[in-house]
């Protein structure tokens, strides 16, 4: 069976979430002994981060913007390597396809609240894409493929799909952040990279669910407090950015205590995670939360929301806050500084329900899918 996987960001150099999920997928499936052909369209990028395999090929087509990429170019590249069936991984998809057509979902964030007053131009615009694209294509997919049993049911609600055209396929953790580094390497890091000794770690960025308003009303508690020992350390957080947010509360004066790093390649991540004393996640939304499992891997404790599907995805290997509530937040981050023992059982947990997770199992899934699809 010949089968079509859109992956069109995957050489993109700086990538998130969905690109990397199918991205260590389609490692995973190069590793599989299976018969399907797989063939990968990609846009053209500065990071070629995957090559043809055996078992799988590379398609580049574009370069061109995300929507007409995916509504133009893709079905015709599809028509001309006859593939059997699509498989796109972003959300969306071609709206005319005469294929058997499996798409992931990852959320449906954008059918819950449109946010059309929060976040950046881009993530607007991109919401408003995936609102009119999605209900659409939902109904038209053979499958739909989504990442925790909480996004299932919400998927089931908002576009009214039965349960029986919906599969969970859980995400992993890449494998580079199970590495231990010596405290002499993750020391080194620090300081080439300039950050402080003592940070909690929060990976913050422009997107409205990462809650950056109540993390900040949380550090400002914590200096009120007299008890702001450590930095907050924020990965891929731009300083205008951070600026409006901290004069919006008026809370300027923990400036100081904030260490902006500027884009972290995914590689060099686990250093963060196994130098902080703590991984922040307090996210007001997650449909899976890959990051939490990265914590887990490289022993770091995590903190999250107890919303969505992060209880679901975490289960005992955190400690839990409310996210709206910033008195919490900070309540917890103190308790995992001081409270040794909480940290260390917490990170024995993290350590014990990260190994549940693999690519593999994602791929093999994944391959079960198109199997069952197409026979």
């Amino acid at each position: 069976m010949n089968v079509g996987i859109e992956a069109q960001r995957i050489f993109r150099g700086k990538r998130h979430g969905m690109d990397i999920v199918i991205l260590e997928a389609l490692r995973a499936m190069q590793e599989l002994d299976h018969q399907e052909n797989i063939n990968v369209f990609v846009q053209p990028d500065e990071d070629v981060s995957l090559k043809s395999s055996k078992n799988l090929s590379i398609h580049e087509i574009g370069p061109a913007n995300y929507a007409y990429w995916e509504q133009f170019l893709l079905p015709k590249a599809i028509r001309e390597s006859g593939v059997d069936l699509l498989h796109t991984t972003s959300n969306t998809a071609p709206v005319k396809l005469k294929i058997p057509l499996v798409v992931t979902i990852h959320d449906v964030i954008y059918l819950e609240n449109l946010m059309l007053d929060k976040g950046t131009w881009y993530q607007r615009l991109g919401n408003l894409y995936r609102r009119w694209n999605v209900p659409a294509i939902a109904k038209k997919a053979q499958k739909i493929i989504t990442v925790s049993d909480y996004e299932n049911e919400r998927i089931q609600h908002y576009l009214k799909i039965p349960a029986q055209s919906i599969v969970t396929i859980y995400n992993a953790c890449s494998q580079h952040f199970f590495t231990n580094y010596s405290s002499s390497e993750i020391t080194d890091f620090l300081q080439n990279q300039g950050l402080p000794e003592r940070f909690v770690l929060y990976l913050g960025n422009t997107d409205p669910k990462k809650n950056l308003g109540n993390v900040l009303k949380a550090l400002k508690l914590i200096k009120d407090w007299g008890k702001l020992d450590f930095k907050l350390v924020m990965p891929d957080l731009g300083e205008t950015y951070l600026q409006s947010e901290l004069k919006k509360q008026s809370s300027s004066d923990i400036r100081p205590f904030i260490h902006l790093t500027g884009y972290i390649p995914n590689q060099k991540l686990p250093f963060l995670y196994q130098g902080a004393l703590c991984f922040l996640y307090p996210s007001l939304r997650e449909s899976f939360g890959i990051p939490m499992l990265e914590a887990m891997a490289s022993s770091c404790p995590l903190i999250c929301s107890n919303t969505s599907a992060m209880p679901e995805i975490a289960q005992n290997a955190a400690y839990y806050v409310d996210p709206l509530n910033a008195k919490e937040i900070a309540h917890g981050i103190l308790n995992m500084i001081s409270n040794s023992s909480e940290r260390e059982t917490l990170i024995a947990n993290g350590i014990k329900r990260v190994s549940e997770f693999s690519w593999q199992k994602t791929a093999e899934k994944m391959l079960k899918v198109y199997k069952n699809e197409v026979i």
